[in-house]
């Protein structure tokens, strides 16, 4: 999960030439809330053994997705990433069942 964040803030940084580019320039409020995202992204992969990672995460997907108002592509990074986060957390949901009951492969004896 630490490493997705560290890959998405990579992916949120470079939206910045993108909105230059085609968003008729960077303003300091749109390169700001990209900046600020992306540095929020990085502070955040390294405390992922906190209780509280996991709602901070997808509080952070839906700050990329509201990243739309920002630039379009911002907002269609944000889908593709929730994406992600969703079936990262399906397989954390699975593993964890798998654990419970006994069914990993490493439990078998």
């Amino acid at each position: 999960m630490a490493g997705t964040l560290v890959l998405e803030a990579i992916v949120v940084l470079l939206v910045l030439p993108v909105v230059a580019k085609l968003g008729g320039g960077v303003s300091w409020l749109s390169g700001g809330y990209v900046v600020a995202l992306a540095v929020v992204m990085i502070v955040a992969s390294g405390m992922q053994r906190r209780p509280w990672a996991v709602p901070v995460d997808v509080a952070l997907q839906v700050a990329m997705i509201a990243g739309w108002a920002v630039h379009p592509s911002l907002g269609i990074m944000g889908l593709v990433f929730a994406a992600v986060w969703a079936y990262i957390l399906y397989l954390r949901r699975d593993v964890q069942q798998r654990i419970a009951t006994g069914r990993l492969p490493s439990q078998q004896g």
